[in-house]
């Protein structure tokens, strides 16, 4: 049956920024197809309820608390998985973000700041998972990237670029890691997560999804539904790709208005 293609019964899959929205969509999708999963992030309270909710779907689930700006920390992710589970066979590179500001305003710590929590963090955990993975049947790893680094925005320098290097990135391992190890990257479009919905009222949500060709924003699950695909044998043919989950998109539709030179 093709859709056996989907399940992954018994495999191991570390997930960061897995506390709330797209983190913890991934890390429930992959626990619904039988994936054991490590749930890092932050706030201790929101990965432990993405563990419990993961676990009531049958696989195992454990939370790692994880500042992923810390190495340390980041190490203690993979160890966990391996003292836990055993094996590592994905690994969801999900914690980013950068809020958005004028570029002349941007200062040089904020933009290296931008690039170390979005790029750096996840060679390093792709570093740090990849050994585990050849010493077993291989694996994924699924780079949460954004429209942001292609679509050029005023607000975005720091941000945007941070992304489209790490959609760069996701190119570069997916064929210095290739066969054994798969790399992708899904290019997030505008999706209702509270990141986002701390900036919209009924107004500005109008606005963007007019501006939007399917006429409405992304929901958490249209990007675990894609994590899943790249994560599982379904995807066994498709490395160094971005995938774009947004809409529609080819121009940006966020509203606001930052002033330009």
């Amino acid at each position: 049956m093709i859709l056996d293609r989907f399940r992954m019964d018994e495999k191991v899959a570390i997930v960061t920024g897995a506390g709330r929205g797209i983190g913890q969509g991934c890390a429930l999708a992959l626990a619904e197809v039988g994936v054991h999963v490590v749930c890092a992030a932050r706030t201790p309270e929101q990965i432990d309820e993405t563990a419990a909710r993961a676990t009531a779907l049958g696989p195992r689930a454990v939370a790692v608390p994880c500042d992923v700006s810390e190495r340390g920390q980041l190490e203690n992710v993979i160890d966990t998985a391996m003292r836990e589970f055993g094996r590592i066979d994905v690994l969801v590179n999900n914690a980013g973000g950068s809020p958005p500001r004028e570029a002349l305003k941007t200062s040089e710590a904020m933009f290296n700041q931008a690039f170390q929590f979005n790029v750096t963090t996840a060679f390093l955990m792709s570093r740090f998972a990849a050994p585990h993975m050849l010493a077993g049947d291989g694996g994924s790893i699924v780079n949460i990237s954004s429209a942001a680094g292609r679509l050029p925005q005023p607000g975005f320098a720091a941000y945007g670029t941070a992304k489209a290097a790490l959609s760069a990135m996701t190119r570069m391992l997916g064929s210095e890691f290739a066969p054994r190890i798969r790399v992708n990257a899904i290019a997030v479009g505008s999706v209702l997560t509270s990141a986002l919905t701390q900036f919209l009222d009924d107004d500005t949500r109008s606005q963007m999804e007019a501006l939007t060709p399917m006429k409405r924003l992304g929901e958490v699950e249209d990007i675990a539904l894609m994590a899943l695909y790249l994560a599982s044998p379904a995807s066994s043919w498709v490395t160094g790709k971005i995938m774009e989950v947004d809409g529609g998109t080819e121009a940006t539709n966020w509203p606001f208005s930052f002033p330009t030179i």
